[in-house]
């Protein structure tokens, strides 16, 4: 039925066993001739198999799988383009179908599907794909239900899928042994490397955004990202030592959905350092207050709270400023304005010299900060509103860089060095200049 040379990572896909098997990553990785070859292959082995493969729209069906499957499986499978279904002589089915508007997932409702295969998957939303998830279900005794995806970074989806497949970060009843990610790039497709080779050196000629997400294949950014300045190789390091002399500080954002405390240390030159994080949802301020007051035993030197938490509830007359003061965590209110917050942020996100003559960003974020680290890249563009504004959804990844807003609007100090410290530090410096110009004895 096919006849074709299958790439090495293609055949790592096909070969993946799991509940939930993704590939992709960068343009060019031959995922889409991945899918619909897969979708096939299964077909043709199993008997009565049931599969659906979707794109997000009916035009990209037929241009990306429908003109290509005709060929393909002719003489094997009759398309019926009425139903867009194709069925095997061994009773196996394949659905081609779409989800233009978010209400299209509910014509597959009370359906069952033994695969259901996701194209271009960061297309989808994820209400969507939860839905469909219900609808892969089987009473074969065979064959265990599974969904296969292929995607780029980007789009409506990019969250669900980064954190599902790239950060691994699983929920609820989510296994971490359920879900497989195989990465590809322009440079696994040999066949794409051989017939176009100019494709490549197109991709690099792309801004240096689209570039990192089409060629490299890099999650942390996508088109309409908010913070295109962060990177995880330049902003996340390895815990190291808070020195003494530092100025530690809190931000809180705080709503009954979701609480994000950060504390961040800020070294004698002006580098802030974000070392800790308490993230959970459903907590009321008193259990918030002690989880934050139990963390860590350094002095902290303020604990900003936005000013919203100063207005007082209409049925007990009492603020959550007041409250977490009532608590024993007294806050600092800040005036926390969105747009010169968040410019603010991209300032602090950008590389420059920090004061040593290394040339690194002034905000950096320890790797146990995995909440922050998670939802950084993945705010975007407000597409209502101010433009310049970050958008306020999906609301779950707004938390912890809103607290991080906060902090950085407080106008927290650098710390400063013992004076010990930094006599030792000038007669050093003095010694070797006075040693180069000649004056610090014979060589």
């Amino acid at each position: 039925m096919i006849s074709v040379r299958i790439q090495p990572k293609q055949l790592q896909f096909f070969k993946a066993r799991g509940r939930h098997i993704c590939y992709g990553g960068a343009r060019g990785g031959g995922k889409s001739w991945a899918a619909r070859v897969k979708a096939a292959m299964l077909c043709g082995r199993y008997q009565g198999l049931k599969v659906l493969l979707m794109r997000r729209t009916l035009p990209e069906l037929r241009e990306n799988h429908v003109r290509f499957l005709l060929p393909m499986l002719q003489g094997t499978a009759k398309y019926k383009e009425t139903e867009n279904c194709f069925y095997f002589p061994n009773g196996s089915i394949l659905k081609l179908g779409y989800c233009a508007a978010e209400k299209d997932v509910y014509q597959y409702q009370g359906q069952e599907w033994d695969v259901i295969i996701l194209e271009e998957a960061t297309h989808f939303t994820e209400e969507q794909m939860t839905f469909l998830t219900t609808c892969n279900r089987s009473v074969r005794d065979d064959f265990s239900p599974r969904m296969y995806y292929t995607c780029n970074p980007g789009n409506v989806g990019h969250a669900w899928v980064k954190r599902l497949f790239i950060d691994r970060d699983y929920r609820g009843e989510e296994k971490p042994e359920d879900y497989v990610f195989i990465s590809a790039s322009v440079y696994d497709n040999e066949v794409l490397m051989k017939t176009n080779p100019g494709y490549v050196q197109t991709l690099k000629n792309l801004p240096e955004d689209q570039r990192r997400a089409m060629l490299d294949g890099d999650w942390d950014v996508y088109e309409g990202q908010y913070f295109s300045e962060w990177r995880r190789d330049l902003h996340v390091i390895d815990p190291i030592p808070i020195q003494p002399w530092w100025q530690v500080y809190r931000a809180i954002d705080y709503g009954l959905d979701r609480l994000a405390c950060l504390w961040c240390a800020f070294d004698d030159v002006g580098n802030a350092y974000v070392f800790r994080e308490i993230c959970v949802s459903n907590t009321i301020v008193s259990d918030a207050a002690r989880m934050i007051l139990s963390a860590g035993d350094e002095p902290v030197t303020a604990t900003f709270m936005p000013s919203d938490l100063l207005g007082r509830s209409s049925q007990t007359g009492v603020s959550i400023y007041e409250a977490f003061a009532n608590a024993g965590l007294r806050g600092d209110p800040v005036s926390n304005p969105r747009v010169p917050g968040w410019l603010n942020l991209k300032e602090w996100l950008h590389p420059v010299d920090d004061g040593t003559g290394t040339v690194r960003p002034r905000l950096r974020v320890f790797s146990t900060c995995k909440e922050l680290i998670r939802c950084m890249p993945l705010l975007r563009y407000a597409t209502t509103g101010d433009p310049s504004d970050a958008a306020k959804d999906p609301h779950d990844i707004t938390h912890a860089p809103d607290a991080l807003r906060y902090m950085m609007d407080g106008r927290p100090r650098p710390g400063e060095k013992p004076a010990e410290d930094r006599h030792r530090r000038n007669r050093t410096i003095g010694q070797q200049t006075a040693s180069i110009i000649g004056y610090g004895g014979r060589r």
